[in-house]
């Protein structure tokens, strides 16, 4: 994860090559790991892959719905389940949504950047932060097993429009 790759999520710009290229290195891992992208997780995915921002479950689920694919919860949460287990997406708990993993190649933990304005997302890498907490924690005999980090505030196109004014 670059600066650049940073900045894309909050700037206009070709989402179809994020998109293509994220369902492609999806599909890899998938097969790497010998799993399987069902039509319904692929929809889920590509659903996801839109745009730089997360959503909710139900927002998955009303879109998978009025494709075909069912109304019942499960049908969007085993999905969103499949893909945060395998990499594919990531749960942000300050929005008790998910986003679409950009970078489903890498094994990672990000950031979130999160928009308060515009509700973008941007993963970030934070390594010398996760470091520092794995030292923090080792030092007190505890062992991390996950952690997510979010960060609220504003992108810099709506930090420069009227007091943050979606972008």
């Amino acid at each position: 994860m670059t600066d650049d790759a940073i900045a894309a999520a909050f700037v206009p710009h070709d989402h179809q090559e994020c998109a293509h290229r994220a369902l492609d290195e999806a599909a890899a891992r998938l097969k790497d790991q010998g799993a399987r992208l069902t039509p319904v997780r692929r929809r889920t995915l590509e659903i996801l892959l839109e745009s730089h921002r997360a959503m909710g479950a139900y927002d998955v689920l009303d879109r998978l719905a009025a494709e075909g694919f069912g109304r019942q919860p499960p049908v969007a949460y085993r999905a969103l389940e499949f893909l945060v287990q395998h990499g594919l997406a990531h749960r942000l708990q300050r929005l008790n949504a998910f986003a679409a993993c950009l970078h489903p190649g890498d094994d990672h933990h990000p950031v979130f950047l999160i928009c308060r304005s515009c509700d973008r997302v941007a993963e970030a890498p934070v390594t010398p932060i996760r470091d520092a907490l794995a030292q923090v924690a080792k030092a007190g005999g505890f062992r991390v097993e996950r952690a997510t980090i979010e960060a609220l505030g504003l992108c810099a196109t709506c930090a420069a429009t009227d007091a943050g004014a979606p972008c």
